[in-house]
């Protein structure tokens, strides 16, 4: 249940915002604040989905909230709540962090859109908070070949710059874990990074799914929502499989790296948006240019750095270190004991034809745990690990 707080001396506009809020969500919690001292107080002690707040009050004012606020829970969306020879005030609060600004008396439909929209970018904050916790755990670049030594170099060089990159190989090769690498060695790794699987999305949804839409641009877009650009805004946008992406969203991408702006489907007004793009593909995308199916002036914007994740079949001396790590790995997330892998079990690994790489490597290791021996043998990896 979403709890918002609204910070406002006149208890007639309390009144009028809560009653509004209330009744556009019954599963909205509205509590109430009679100044800023208090609502500090408030913010200190629960916790809060969404904050209005009025920028003309006593004892402190809104403004002042802002700051406070924002170095106790930074996460918490903030709309500021002005009269109208507040406007320029309202415009700065922007630059110290606040979500929005509402001016009085509230319109109806823009403070409803509004309050949508902070609660959304809360939950969003929230999960990538999640995910990066998991992603500082999950994703370590294993192995010390010429190959993979040669993209950590080239991640060292490129992840500080804002530099966009297009990482190709085939599936399973991890060209996830290289994009999450460029992300948090850069210097926008506090913020965000997101993950959009193209060839996952419906080509009609995809421009939804990147941009945001707003109400009733289409049949089911029933609310205003923001897309994965405004959700990267500050961070990284990670556009995988970009080679199944349809001409039209192309395009739309294209612009968006042209001007760093976006619109949302079904409105005209521009929203300026601060990303790094990553794009990966397993596609050959000079073919694809030449068959009509990928814009060449997309390409062009794509590839100002291009990395290659080799076959494991390209770097078979890795595999020792990938079966150590892996084995460590299953046996952490299913709290048993590690198992050894023979030196002569290790050497047959190696010489296998990893069609599927290093997603298929993982789940060989996870059979021959669960099947094999106390240490993993020859004849093990012999009955169990072949296709």
């Amino acid at each position: 249940m979403p709890k918002i707080l609204i910070i406002e001396d006149e208890a007639a506009i309390r009144r009028v915002l809560t009653k509004i809020i209330s009744e556009e969500n019954e599963a909205y919690h509205v509590e109430e604040a009679e100044d800023g001292l208090l609502g500090i107080e408030m913010i200190k002690n629960q916790d809060y989905d969404l904050v209005l707040c009025d920028i003309k009050m006593p004892k402190m004012d809104g403004v002042e909230v802002l700051e406070k606020a924002k170095k106790i829970k930074p996460e918490i969306p903030i709309v500021m709540i002005s009269g109208h020879g507040d406007l320029e005030t309202a415009v700065n609060t922007m630059r110290l962090g606040a979500f929005d600004y509402i001016s009085k008396p509230p319109d109806l439909n823009r403070l409803l859109n509004t309050v949508r929209n902070a609660l959304d970018k809360k939950t969003l904050t929230l999960e990538n908070k999640r995910l990066k916790k998991k992603v500082s755990k999950s994703y370590q670049m294993i192995g010390e070949s010429d190959a993979i030594s040669q993209i950590k170099n080239i991640i060292e060089k490129v992840a500080a710059t804002d530099a966009r990159v297009l990482i190709t190989g085939s599936n399973g090769t991890g060209k996830e874990l290289v994009a999450h690498w460029l992300h948090k060695k850069s210097d926008r790794a506090k913020a965000p990074m997101i993950e959009v699987n193209c060839a996952a999305i419906p080509s009609e949804l995809i421009e939804s799914e990147l941009f945001g839409h707003v109400k009733g641009s289409f049949t089911g877009a029933n609310k205003d929502r923001a897309g994965k650009f405004e959700a990267a805004n500050g961070g990284t946008i990670f556009l995988d499989e970009i080679g199944d992406m349809s001409l039209s969203a192309q395009a739309k991408v294209l612009r968006a790296l042209q001007e760093s702006r976006i619109s949302r489907v079904g409105s005209d007004k521009d929203i300026k948006v601060d990303v790094r793009v990553i794009a990966a593909t397993n596609k050959d995308l000079k073919e694809e240019i030449a068959e009509g199916r990928f814009r060449e002036d997309l390409y062009h914007r794509l590839a100002v750095i291009l990395i290659e994740v080799p076959t494991l079949n390209d770097r078979r001396e890795d595999i020792p270190l990938l079966v150590d790590f892996f084995t460590k790995k299953i046996a952490e997330e299913q709290g048993t004991p590690v198992k050894e892998f023979s030196a002569e079990a290790v050497q047959l690994l190696q010489e296998y034809d990893w069609t599927g790489n290093i997603r298929e490597l993982r789940n060989v290791v996870e059979r021959l745990i669960i099947l094999g021996e106390k240490e993993v043998t020859k004849n093990d990896v012999a009955l169990f690990a072949s296709k």
